[in-house]
């Protein structure tokens, strides 16, 4: 027997045994999963017939700006929420809640806030303010709480200035 013959049937013998052991893995690894707390949690909750829904919040930019303070105001009709922090404005193409981005209209982008809350942005410097509507989701500038359209930053008078510390309240 030639030296080429040996070794190929030593190949041979191992790689058969390689590939039993391969499968064994493979199974042991499905057969795990099938144990997970999660699988089992499924199965607790389809026995007692009720519906769990389960919420994901939603992610935004490692990047995403802090509000420098945030209060709450107890009376529900009146603003809900305040904050401060450094303003921008912007021009996009089109915003996150899928509408076509317009630089004529009062819009901004809130990192959290829902789509369609009307927000109150004050110029703390001058005392300007503008009520503009959330659409899209930014700004992705750390320090920044909220980017405003071209035409609500005219409104503010911040557009020789590019950014401003503005006071935020939200309207409705």
């Amino acid at each position: 027997m030639s030296c080429f013959a040996r070794a190929e049937n030593a190949r041979i013998s191992l790689a058969i045994p390689c590939r039993v052991l391969l499968v064994i893995i493979g199974a042991a690894s499905l057969a795990a999963c099938a144990q997970s707390p999660v699988g089992r949690q499924r199965a607790d909750l389809a026995g007692t017939g009720r519906q769990a829904t389960i919420e994901r919040p939603h992610k935004v930019a490692a990047l995403h700006p802090r509000p420098i303070s945030r209060a709450r105001v107890p009376d529900g009709d009146a603003k809900q929420s305040v904050s401060h922090g450094v303003a921008s404005f912007y021009s996009d193409t089109e915003t996150a809640s899928g509408e076509r981005f317009d630089k004529n209209e009062l819009t901004a982008a809130h990192p959290s806030l829902p789509f369609g809350t009307k927000l109150r942005v004050t110029d703390v410097s001058s005392g300007r303010f503008v009520t503009v509507r959330i659409n899209d989701r930014g700004p992705y500038v750390r320090g920044r709480v909220v980017d405003i359209s071209p035409s609500a930053a005219e409104a503010l008078g911040m557009v020789d200035k590019g950014v401003t510390n503005v006071r935020l309240d939200v309207v409705q």
